[in-house]
C-alpha cells in the first residue's frame, strides 16, 4: 500500500499506517482478534469498500478467527447494513479463503 501511494501521496501512505496501527490497534482495550472482528463487520456494512475487507479477512484469519466466525459475522451484518453489503463480504470471503486454499496447495 505505502509503495502504490508513495508517487502521488506519500504522507497519506504514512498516515494509513501511522494511525490506525500506531495509535489505535496499539490501545489496550481489545485485542487484535476483536479488533479485527470489529474490521471486518464495519467494512462489510460499508458495503463498498472490498479491497480493504480483503485484507482484514487475511488478518483475521492470520489472528486466529475462524472461516465460520467470519461467515457469521458477515451474515450479522446483513440485519443491520442489508443483503447486499453482507453478500459483497460473502463474496469478498469465499475470495480469500480460494485464496488461501491455493497457497496451501
Amino acid at each position: 500500500m505505502i509503495d502504490s501511494l508513495a508517487g502521488i501521496a506519500p504522507d497519506f501512505a504514512r498516515y494509513l499506517i501511522e494511525f490506525p496501527f500506531g495509535d489505535i490497534y496499539s490501545r489496550p482495550g481489545l485485542d487484535l482478534r476483536s479488533r479485527e472482528i470489529a474490521v471486518v463487520a464495519a467494512l462489510t456494512a460499508m458495503g463498498n469498500a472490498a479491497p480493504q475487507l480483503k485484507v482484514h479477512l487475511q488478518a483475521a484469519l492470520n489472528v486466529g478467527v475462524t472461516r465460520e466466525e467470519i461467515v457469521e459475522v458477515i451474515m450479522q451484518m446483513a440485519v443491520y447494513a442489508g443483503f447486499p453489503a453482507a453478500l459483497n463480504g460473502l463474496t469478498a470471503a469465499r475470495e480469500v479463503f480460494a485464496a488461501q486454499e491455493e497457497g496451501m496447495s
